[in-house]
């Protein structure tokens, strides 16, 4: 494994932090600083997420094509691959993502492992939601949860015209 390089993404919804190496992403999370990246980036992986960030953001990208490292139990691994699953502008509820995984008990640590997704915004934990339709939490914050549905929504992007 190559070295791990660290670089700070401004969005419309706050800083985010983006860890990886030549090959893969290994993290990113939002965080409170907002730190301006003064290093030269020379991870091939970072440069294409950080390029798909901007066309996520701008409205021309719905699914994003990069080599994932996500670091997590055998469980957390599952729950964050079909969370890849989860279509760009839907939704799924806690337990029909645990029923995708085959356990509907397991609704809890269903939960769990989404709150603990390394890999915000790729990895679209923010797509799950209550069964009854509420905003349940969100380790970015759920006013973010909230932003990035709505910036996904095919209603919103029919009424920008």
């Amino acid at each position: 494994m190559s070295d791990v390089q660290t670089t700070y993404y401004k969005s419309p919804i706050g800083t985010l932090e983006i860890k990886g190496d030549n090959s893969y992403i290994h993290s990113i999370f939002f965080i409170d600083d907002d730190i301006i990246n003064s290093e030269k980036i020379s991870s091939v992986e970072i440069k294409k997420c950080v390029e798909q960030l901007d066309e996520y953001f701008s409205g021309t990208r719905k699914e994003f094509e990069l080599n994932l490292s996500p670091k997590g139990t055998e469980f957390q691994g599952k729950v964050w691959n079909e969370l890849l699953r989860v279509p760009f502008g839907k939704t799924r509820s806690y337990l029909e993502q645990s029923k995708k995984l085959g356990d509907v008990k397991a609704i809890r640590a269903v939960a769990s492992a989404n709150g603990k997704n390394p890999i915000s915004i790729i990895i679209p934990c923010h797509r799950i939601i209550g069964s009854d339709g509420s905003l349940t939490g969100y380790a970015g914050g759920v006013w973010r949860k909230k932003w990035l549905l709505e910036h996904e929504s095919e209603s919103k992007q029919q009424t920008l015209f």
